[in-house]
């Protein structure tokens, strides 16, 4: 998943990027509203986190602006004003859900896994397709009670295609929403790691969960099933 990290302190804004990464995410990084404006109009976020005292262009009037063009990624925004007037606004603009400074970054990692696991239609951190079950808090996957000994890759390009299930994703897309905008992009890659995750999923090529469409790009097959 890739998400966008807005703050103008960079302390903190090197500290969202390295936890962030480290949960497996792809991230992005703008230190004002200016720029942040701009990374979220060009590239196809899956979460934005946004501070409302950014610099040039403040975090209201981002998110606002974001909306009347109709990017319709997440956002969770990240203050230091205490009024509940800030809040309500940066919700009214458009924002899904807010964290109040200080935090734990447990608490940013955890309602950034929910927002994005609600806005692909899932209410449950643990995704059913029948015997494969991925579990997106411990970002691990099983198939008929057995693990999956995954990449961090293999697992971000899971989650990615089960939360599209029946969707047509390109390679392209696929690729956008798994590396930040400095990674050196080759889709042969992606072809690899594809092949690669089938091979783990289905050894004996029997639940058949990707498929691929030639000049299209790929669809997760397996349908959510619930729990028992």
């Amino acid at each position: 998943m890739r998400v966008l990290l807005v703050e103008d302190d960079s302390t903190l804004l090197d500290q969202l990027k390295q936890s962030f990464s480290d949960a497996g995410f792809a991230c992005d990084t703008a230190a004002d509203g200016r720029e942040a404006l701009y990374l979220g109009q060009e590239y196809p976020y899956d979460l934005a986190l946004v501070d409302l005292g950014l610099p040039e262009v403040d975090g209201i009037s981002v998110i606002e602006t974001w909306r009347k063009e109709n990017r319709n990624f997440p956002v969770l925004i990240l203050t230091a004003r205490g009024l509940w007037q800030d809040k309500v606004a940066g919700l009214e603009a458009g924002a899904d859900d807010y964290v109040a400074k200080p935090f734990q970054i447990e608490e940013v990692l955890a309602r950034s896994n929910a927002l994005i696991r609600r806005s692909a239609g899932f209410a449950s951190p643990v995704l059913r397709f029948g015997d494969l079950q991925i579990d997106t808090r411990a970002k691990h996957a099983q198939v008929a009670e057995r693990a999956l000994d995954l990449t961090a890759f293999e697992y971000n390009a899971l989650e990615f295609l089960a939360m599209r299930s029946g969707e047509v994703v390109s390679k392209t897309d696929l690729t956008e929403h798994l590396y930040d905008q400095d990674f050196d992009r080759d889709s042969n890659v992606i072809e690899v790691f594809i092949a690669r995750l089938r091979k783990k999923l289905d050894p004996d090529n029997t639940l058949k969960p990707i498929t691929t469409l030639r000049g299209r790009g790929y669809r997760f097959e397996l349908r959510e099933s619930s729990a028992t």
